[in-house]
């Protein structure tokens, strides 16, 4: 599954090396919401593995961003206990409103197509059907407009 979500980015985490055949860096954005005056704070943290480990350079902190990702999910089992993981996997970030990512020379990622964007509030902006009449939406309490008229 492919989805895109902008923030502004909070933190570029460091090149973990994991294992001699993995790598991972993690970065996080401020996904946060604001409702009737009150701020809900939302830090998403998303990873970037392999040979997308490069993808946040030429990227600040403080500065707003579109993120490509995939949704990842694992089942774990030890001693006789059952552990589920989940994460957001990038594959491109780049600037808003547009289809490139930062001009740095090791950026050969040209080749992707760009995902739906989706914003926090569930908005679709390329023209395609409405994501709030997909059959399993489930908006926050902080999104739905329960007012009688």
């Amino acid at each position: 599954m492919n989805l895109s979500v902008t923030g502004k980015l909070l933190h570029i985490g460091d090149v973990e090396v994991v294992s001699e055949k993995f790598s991972k860096r993690t970065i996080v954005l401020d996904m946060s919401e604001e409702y009737n005056g009150n701020r809900y704070d939302n830090p998403v943290p998303f990873v970037l593995t392999q040979k997308k480990l490069d993808l946040a350079k030429g990227f600040s902190i403080g500065q707003d961003v579109t993120v490509h990702f995939n949704l990842k999910g694992r089942k774990w089992e030890k001693d006789g206990k059952t552990t589920w993981f989940g994460s957001n996997e990038v594959w491109r970030i780049e600037a808003p409103g547009t289809n490139t990512a930062p001009n740095n020379n090791n950026n050969n990622n040209n080749y992707q197509q760009a995902a739906p964007v989706y914003n926090n509030t569930g908005g679709n902006n390329n023209g395609g059907s409405n994501f709030n009449s997909a059959p399993n939406f489930n908006p926050s309490p902080e999104t739905i407009d329960d007012l009688p008229f």
